[in-house]
């Protein structure tokens, strides 16, 4: 009869050592410790205040503050991941040190570079479920939480979304002057105001021709799904001719338009990036790039949803060596250190996102500077470390 030893050895992932299982198991209750002292933090300085001031203010009820709570928890979670991650590293591979195991298994034949396996397997772990967290949970958790806010501050069953000066340009492939394709503003939209999928006060200049040859201006439009076209209503059509003069006027009730869905999307986006999957974001900057929007912006913030859960990786790096240090590291210790380098490293993060953001540095680079940075720190302190 197999032992129970035994059989749980047939379960282990292959590979590891019972050396990578302690390691672990001493990374786990650290690394859960972290995730709450830090959430615990995060939610008082980043949810909790508001909600007490909407509740005290504007009459929030408690069921709906407490909803929002919920909500916001899951980005507030995965903003600790990696400070978690760091901390757990640091406090276990300090005990570890201070306690000279890790000294025994350095006489025991074992490098330094091989102790350190452990923690950044686990870290890579953790940097996937990050990523998993922020484009399935945190996206429809943050825009749920927004949507009960608007709809209890503001009143009714939903909340009414509105934009205002909608400007969107588009542009195609059109033959140009010399025989060849260029990419030319065919058609001009531009609306007074939006609201809950009606466009009000709108003039649409139309350059589809080599020139200006028609302008509609019209109170009030909708876009129809089932003609796959605008429906303008109360509006006037005016055709130019090429000298510049207006060929016919023509007034009308309602019109049916043959334009693209596109200002509507644009019109209707009004999600942060935050409230995005990298799909829904990536679509939103194709829409913004059409229509000649900045996107700097919002490409160093699509960019961070790769770069920000590599950061796990990161502080696994850099806190292994930090920790293999010859002395007993305390729970204080530990924490104070962390939030240490966690603040250095946000600090740089956002000089890198605003560099990023007003074109000093490329989007990418400007998103992955932070992580890359502390990823050549981290090695270079774990070389230090196996010498």
């Amino acid at each position: 009869m197999k032992t129970f030893a035994e059989a749980r050895s047939r379960f282990s992932l292959p590979g590891l050592t019972i050396m990578d299982r302690y390691l672990a198991s001493e990374l786990v209750l650290p690394f859960l410790f972290g995730v709450a002292a830090f959430a615990s933090i995060g939610m008082a300085i980043g949810s909790l205040f508001e909600l007490v001031r909407l509740i005290s203010e504007n009459g929030l009820p408690l069921t709906t503050a407490l909803q929002v709570f919920l909500l916001r928890m899951p980005q507030i979670i995965t903003y600790t991941f990696p400070m978690s991650v760091l901390f757990a590293t640091l406090l276990a591979y300090g005990r570890l040190s201070g306690d000279l195991e890790i000294t025994a298994l350095q006489a025991s034949g074992v490098s330094i570079l091989r102790v350190v396996v452990p923690t950044l397997l686990l870290s890579v772990i953790v940097s996937v479920i990050t990523f998993f967290f922020n484009e399935v949970v945190v996206p429809t958790a943050n825009q749920e939480a927004s949507t009960t806010l608007a709809r209890a501050i503001g009143g009714g069953d939903r909340p009414r979304f509105t934009k205002d000066n909608i400007l969107y340009p588009e542009y195609n492939w059109v033959p140009g002057k010399a025989g060849e394709r260029e990419y030319a503003l065919i058609r001009l939209f531009y609306a007074r105001r939006y609201s809950d999928g009606i466009m009000y006060g709108l003039t649409i200049l139309d350059y589809s021709q080599e020139n200006l040859n028609q302008v509609i201006t019209a109170d009030s439009a909708y876009f129809d799904p089932k003609t796959d076209a605008w429906r303008f209503r109360n509006g006037t059509s005016y055709l130019i001719g090429n000298d510049g003069t207006y060929r016919n006027i023509l007034q009308f009730q309602e019109q049916q338009v043959k334009i693209s869905e596109d200002p509507l999307k644009f019109a209707q986006e009004v999600r942060r990036p935050e409230e995005m999957t990298t799909v829904e974001l990536r679509r939103y900057i194709e829409l913004a790039q059409n229509a000649r929007q900045e996107i700097r912006g919002l490409l160093v913030s699509l960019y961070q949803k790769y770069a920000i859960p590599s950061v796990c990786f990161a502080f696994a790096l850099v806190g292994a060596p930090l920790g293999l240090r010859r002395q007993r590291t305390s729970n204080a210790l530990g924490l104070g250190l962390s939030i240490l380098i966690i603040f250095s490293y946000y600090i740089f993060l956002f000089i890198a996102q605003a560099l990023g953001q007003t074109g000093v540095l490329p989007p990418w680079l400007g998103a992955w500077l932070p992580a890359l940075i502390t990823m050549a720190v981290g090695a270079y302190l774990l070389w230090r470390a196996n010498q």
